[in-house]
């Protein structure tokens, strides 16, 4: 069918994105623009690849082309009560300032410990001691833990003698946590667009991307750089330390990684083969030999898992990425 209006275009594109992110979008949106959205993608019907790439392509290029534009809480909380009722706008606009919860102190317990412990390192040692009394005890020692010691005593003296904190003080400590810690720890977490249209990247097929990078290179060549730079594909494994590969083979099913390999470029097989044992390399060598013919669609499916993992152990700290890249190495 023929894509008319935007809540076509994005029903075709949430239906062509990875679960996975696809869903990630739907928790983000109000309750009305899910019902509307899975509505038209209800009764799309059939589009062809066609298409698909040419939305992708004008979805990317939009977002290249976007001229110059500011903007702040107080511009979108005035655009919000256009629409929405202000106590809406409020629950709103609390929960993209920071993590979620329906305090200020429900809110810090949903903030990384190093992250807290960061901030709160530069504070008052009373003004410490009274948001580790406000959080959950076991989130509380998290922080302690890594605040510099001469600091973290002084707290937990002040912690002993602490009595029933008066209410005004209360109110200043959580109005200079909203003002200060937690506004600006949600701009920090804000994504740039280009990271976020590399993450939809890495989830297209081989041909899919490489088309669409190509009409956008002609529409936005920063813009394509930009992407292509922030990129994770199946070469840049080539980058993981020789430590982190054991860990990625054990996290990665067998018969995924042959299919991966099927495709891969020789060093890159090297680089699996000569961190396992001469017994494993030999049975993953039969495993892919054994394959045959394979479809491209297939490979790609199985290296976007590899990604995938090894994404994920590297958020989790238990593998590492070389920073630069072996331009020469990649086949």
């Amino acid at each position: 069918m023929s894509l008319r209006s935007g809540t076509q275009k994005a029903a075709a594109l949430m239906l062509a994105l990875n679960d996975d992110i696809a869903s990630a979008l739907f928790a983000r949106m109000h309750e009305d623009e899910i019902r509307d959205l899975s509505g038209a993608m209800a009764t799309l019907g059939n589009v062809s690849s066609e298409e698909v790439e040419a939305l992708c392509a004008e979805f990317v290029g939009t977002i290249g082309q976007t001229g110059n534009i500011k903007g702040s809480w107080e511009t979108t909380e005035r655009m919000l009560l256009k629409t929405l009722p202000r106590e809406r706008v409020t629950q709103i606009m609390e929960e993209i300032r920071g993590p979620a919860g329906r305090t200020m102190w429900d809110k810090l317990g949903n903030v990384n410990e190093a992250v807290l412990a960061n901030y709160l390192k530069n504070e008052y040692p009373q003004t410490v001691a009274v948001v580790l009394t406000k959080v959950k005890p076991d989130h509380a020692a998290r922080v302690l833990a890594l605040l510099p010691e001469t600091t973290a005593m002084e707290v937990v003296m002040r912690m002993l003698r602490m009595e029933t904190v008066q209410k005004e003080a209360l109110d200043g400590v959580e109005r200079t946590l909203k003002a200060e810690f937690m506004s600006n720890l949600a701009r920090a977490q804000r994504r740039d667009s280009h990271e976020m249209m590399a993450e939809i990247f890495n989830n297209l097929d081989r041909n899919a991307e490489t088309r669409i990078l190509a009409a956008l290179e002609e529409r936005s060549r920063d813009a394509a750089e930009r992407i292509r730079a922030l990129m994770f594909t199946f070469d840049d494994l080539l980058r993981v330390s020789p430590a982190g590969i054991p860990v990625l083979l054990r996290a990665v099913p067998k018969d995924k990684l042959a299919l991966a390999l099927k495709g891969a470029s020789e060093p890159l097989r090297d680089l699996f083969l000569t961190n396992m044992s001469e017994r494993a390399g030999k049975l993953l060598k039969d495993d892919i030999a054994g394959l045959g013919p394979v479809r491209l669609r297939d490979v790609d499916e199985a290296q976007a898992m590899v990604v995938l993992a090894a994404k994920e152990l590297s958020a989790q700290g238990q593998i590492s990425m070389n920073e630069d890249r072996d331009e020469e190495m990649i086949g």
